[in-house]
Parts: structure tokens; sequence; C-alpha cells
């Protein structure tokens, strides 16, 4: 793996250095986008797939028309992208912690999504999806009881393995019962994980929600020369 890189830009936030940074990988032969959080890498454009599964999977169980849809997370931008793809959504909402990986996008710095933040159904808000997603005010405040269509969250590497101790109060009961609050009834609550289902965190979900099942993503690893899964948590609001 080339170690020579691009930095195209950074931010110091108080869980650490964001980055993002290009460099050219000889043993894929093309250039690779990369988001790092101090020296933990968070994402990189070889390794989308589970990433735009996340809204495939969780849109293909979300009904109605004209949907109104929450990212938590927008790093390199591929499910958001891929949930604009699902011509009812009508207002995409992306909900990200750093301002630095909004002007990314508004700068259009990462050709695979580019024109992104400029589609006229979405708003890039900078804000604390884990402290908006459990407060009575939600994610829109200035609108109360704004009900969504579906919620998208790939922000923490699992519901353990978080990248803030702030954010494990959202993976519980608790937490998740104020999350739902925010959904309409039906709508969908679907999440990325690095790894397989959890039994902590499906039996959290199953309290809170119905129909909760954790599906694995396998893709092609040119490193390994075989295959690496993540995993998406799906869950229907009653």
């Amino acid at each position: 793996m080339s170690t020579r890189f691009e930095e195209l830009g950074w931010r110091s936030t108080p869980m650490g250095e964001i980055s993002l940074r290009r460099r050219y990988d000889r043993e894929v032969q093309s250039e690779v986008y990369e988001v790092k959080l101090g020296e933990e890498f968070l994402m990189s454009s070889l390794f989308p797939v589970a990433e735009i599964e996340l809204a495939r999977l969780g849109l293909a169980r979300t009904p109605g028309t004209g949907l109104d849809v929450i990212v938590g997370g927008l790093g390199l931008g591929y499910t958001a992208q891929a949930a604009l793809e699902d011509r009812r959504v009508e207002t995409l909402t992306v909900v990200e912690y750093s301002d630095a990986v909004i002007e990314w996008h508004r700068k259009d710095l990462i050709p695979d999504t580019a024109g992104l933040a400029a589609d006229p159904r979405v708003q890039l808000a900078q804000t604390d999806f884990f402290a908006a997603g459990m407060s009575e005010a939600g994610f829109h405040p200035d609108e109360p009881g704004r009900r969504y269509d579906a919620i998208l969250l790939d922000i923490d590497h699992t519901p353990r393995h978080v990248l803030h101790e702030p954010h494990t109060a959202f993976y519980t009961v608790d937490g998740l019962r104020a999350l739902s609050a925010h959904l309409k009834p039906g709508g969908c609550f679907a999440m990325w994980s690095d790894d397989p289902a959890e039994d902590e965190f499906m039996n959290a979900l199953g309290e809170v929600f119905t129909d909760v099942e954790n599906e694995e993503i396998w893709f092609d690893n040119p490193y390994t020369g075989g295959e690496s899964s993540n995993s998406v948590y799906l869950a229907t609001k009653a």
C-alpha cells in the first residue's frame, strides 16, 4: 500500500483532528480518498459498499412517498448520495458534527459525490447527531414535532467502539427510545457498523422497535485478496 498522500483539508475538533487526504494506491491503480480522525481511519473511497447499502436497505423498508429523511454523518457522502437515488426522497437533512466535512463537500473535493451539497433536496446541518437525536427538540428545533420517515446513521465504528465517549448513551434502550420519538409510525432506523451484529444492541433495538434485523454486507478487499464485511442494523417503529 502506498503511503504517499496529499492532505486536502483538516480541522481540530474536541474528538481529535479530522482530515481528508488523497493518495494514489498502486494496488488498485487509482486515487483513493480517506477520512481520518486522529490516527483512526473513518472511511475510504475504496470501501463504500456498506455505506451505500445502508441507504438502500433502510429506504427499501420505508413506506410512502415524499420522504423526509435524516442521515447521521456526512463523511465522504456515499450514504446521502445513495439516499437521493430513491425518487421518493423529497427532503434529506445530513447531520454532521464537523464544519470541515461540510466545507469539503461544498468545495466538491470528493469526486464520487461532487454536487451533493448543491442538490436542492439536501440540507447540511452542522450539529451533534446524538445530542439532537436524544433531545425533545430533535434535528430541526425551529420545527417542533417534526417527524421523519427514515433515520440512517453512520458515525461510530460499532455500538461498543465509539468515536467519542458521550455517544455511548445513545446505544441504550433510553437513547434509542428518545430517537424513535423523531420517527413517524412505520418509519425505519438503519445503522452502519464495522462489525457483525452485537447481541446487546440487538436486544436494545428489540425493546424499542419492531422487525429488527442485522444484514452483513460483503465486498471485495484488494489488500487481502478476499472479502471483508460490514453490517447494517435495521429496525421499524411500530
